[in-house]
């Protein structure tokens, strides 16, 4: 069976919720950063033991978090030895703004994700108006307004990250044979 992985962090909830609609796509299990950029030694394991990892942060400033950012300085230890050479990958990220330069977060799980020697999985769903309302098609990115709760993110972005997390688990499920 394949074995996926959502790792995030979530500022204010909204992050969250996108996560979980990504795991249940993808019937991963959730490894959550915490609020000081740290995941436990048994988060690690899940992360070293997954087939797929799929990274998830808020954009806030037009990048990810520093708590994503402390997490993927600490996979260092994991490049030395090529743990995760040949993982599948993929990312999705939300902001207050249609546009709130998600894709330069999406370019920087890629950046990780490509660093590790892992293979990355794009959203190829059309834009239809509910499906891939943002039309990106380098990861998964959702959007709610800067004062509205996670409850408000859109149904159409929910099902664009449950489908996109069945996506990953596919292309992993592929390449394991």
């Amino acid at each position: 069976m394949t074995k996926v992985a959502v790792v995030f962090h979530s500022g204010y909830g909204h992050t969250l919720r996108v996560a979980q609609f990504v795991a249940e796509g993808a019937n991963a299990d959730l490894v959550t950063i915490d609020a000081e950029g740290n995941l436990t030694d048994a988060d690690w394991a899940t992360l070293d033991a997954a087939d797929a990892i799929i990274f998830g942060s808020p954009t806030y400033m037009g990048m990810a978090s520093w708590q994503f950012k402390k997490f993927a300085d600490a996979t260092s230890k994991r490049w030395f030895v090529s743990g995760w050479k040949d993982k599948v990958a993929g990312g999705f990220t939300i902001s207050a703004s249609p546009s709130g330069d998600k894709l330069s977060t999406i370019q920087y799980f890629i950046t990780l994700a490509m660093q590790q020697g892992m293979v990355w999985v794009g959203q190829p769903a059309m834009n239809d108006g509910t499906i891939n309302r943002i039309g990106s098609n380098s990861g998964l990115m959702a959007q709610v307004g800067p004062t509205s709760p996670a409850a408000d993110i859109p149904q159409g972005d929910l099902d664009t990250a449950k489908a996109y997390g069945q996506r990953v688990a596919a292309v992993a499920a592929k390449l394991r044979g």
